[in-house]
């Protein structure tokens, strides 16, 4: 109980990332299954390897996926951060001309009065 208290958000994350690899096991299981069904000649024994190495190349492809996945993602994230850092300067840009042309106006109405 000496950990430091868990963000509600990654909690969730570590649980999500959890409940994806239980699933993938459980789909790599049920494909290795298909498969392994499909090879009629093979012992108990040779089916049961088969299976695990299934399982074990579907898993690693999975990860494979995921990171990739991943990766995208933080270079999605990236480029959008960039466009909104853009953004957000043209528009200041923007507002403070907006603000010059007024203060501007102003002068000039305040000068012919």
């Amino acid at each position: 109980m000496d950990e430091l208290p868990l963000d509600p958000r990654t909690f969730l994350n570590e649980i999500e990332g959890h409940l994806l690899i239980a699933a993938a096991h459980k789909e790599g299981r049920a494909a290795a299954a298909r498969f392994a069904d499909r090879l009629d000649r093979l012992t108990d024994g040779q089916r049961a390897q088969v299976q695990r190495h299934f399982e074990t190349e579907y898993l690693e492809l999975s990860r494979a996926s995921w990171e990739r996945t991943a990766e995208r993602g933080r270079q999605l994230r990236d480029e959008y951060e960039e466009r909104y850092r853009r953004l957000r300067q043209r528009l200041f840009a923007a507002w403070l001309l907006g603000c010059a042309l007024l203060v501007a106006t102003g002068l000039v109405v305040t000068g012919l009065a």
